[in-house]
């Protein structure tokens, strides 16, 4: 069972509010966008359209999750940034920052490759379970309770086409 909690409508125009603020912020300056694969590459195309500046684009993918609703804990890293990251901003860009653990892990990789700065961006930012701690310095939504999925955000690589962003009761699938 789904309950829809963010519109498409919704999404766009906060991904568009966030463009904006980034292309302000990183004006002038050599940006590359980190996605953060699978969850985050329908949010990355949706921001990189929104933003007014060049930037350059690549993908990482890392793993917590696995299959089931709760983090693993353990960061397993599957597939590498491919371009060039010294001298560069990074903004990682990610569908949800949740406990903060891969969020964490992923900060700390960047800081080390002689990068300018890292910085992250996520479309929901869900403080209630932060088992780490740090902070989105772009956050689409803060969302409190449930299990999400839509918009990039998946329960067993299922769900991430719908459109907009919907608690999943997930206690019906698991039984």
């Amino acid at each position: 069972m789904k309950k829809l909690i963010l519109t498409p409508e919704r999404i766009a125009a906060r991904v568009v509010e966030l463009g904006q603020q980034i292309s302000i912020d990183y004006q002038g300056q050599k940006l590359l966008l980190v996605g953060v694969l699978n969850g985050a590459f329908i949010f990355m195309a949706d921001l990189a359209r929104a933003l007014s500046i060049d930037v350059e684009i690549d993908f990482i993918r890392v793993a917590s999750y696995g299959k089931s609703a709760t983090s693993s804990g353990t960061i397993t890293l599957s597939k590498e940034v491919e371009l060039p990251l010294t001298d560069k901003h990074i903004l990682l860009v990610e569908d949800i920052i949740d406990t903060g653990t891969t969020m964490a892990w992923l900060k700390g990789y960047f800081a080390n490759k002689q990068t300018i700065s890292v910085k992250t961006c996520t479309l929901i930012d869900k403080k209630e379970r932060r088992q780490v701690d740090i902070n989105a310095d772009y956050a689409g939504f803060s969302i409190k309770d449930g299990f999400l999925v839509g918009y990039g955000l998946d329960y067993g690589e299922q769900f991430r086409h719908l459109t907009g962003v919907y608690h999943l009761d997930t206690t019906e699938i698991e039984e």
